[in-house]
């Protein structure tokens, strides 16, 4: 599948998560959902208000709110506090953040899901959601370290 047919499709399924909560893709959002498309696994709100220059700062915050309300965008929040997204159409996974240059990396392991199943169940929770980020140096800021 080439980026531009994926590019496509993801487009597409945003339409749809819009319109299933009476919202729709307008001029704007679609301008924003392309910019992230462009802007790679992981960018900051700020990116996308300068790679936009013709959607307003506060459109670029009601939009990022309004898809992560909808599970198309995923926040974390970096070791400095800033709030990083990514589009949510990667699958699960959590992040592994390099404290140093604030590198991100993604990660998957079939192990904590087994944990989280294992805490609901000693719990009675029931799991909705969960959010992992682990802290740590990367393999280029470790070799500079030790």
């Amino acid at each position: 599948m080439t980026d531009a047919t994926e590019a496509t499709e993801s487009t597409q399924s945003i339409e749809r998560a819009l319109a299933s909560e009476g919202f729709r893709l307008t001029g704007p959002r679609r301008a924003l959902v392309e910019v992230m498309q462009g802007l790679g696994d992981h960018f900051v709100a700020d990116d996308v208000v300068e790679a936009a220059p013709g959607v307003g700062r506060a459109t670029v915050f009601r939009t990022l709110r309004l898809l992560q309300d909808l599970g198309v965008v995923c926040q974390m929040v970096l070791d400095d506090g800033t709030a990083a997204y990514r589009l949510a159409s990667r699958g699960h996974h959590h992040h592994l953040v390099c404290s140093e240059c604030g590198a991100v990396s993604d990660f998957a392991s079939g192990d904590l899901e087994g944990v989280l199943q294992e805490i609901a169940r000693r719990t009675g929770y029931r799991v909705d959601a969960h959010r992992l980020e682990v802290y740590g140096l990367c393999p280029e800021c470790r070799a500079r370290v030790e």
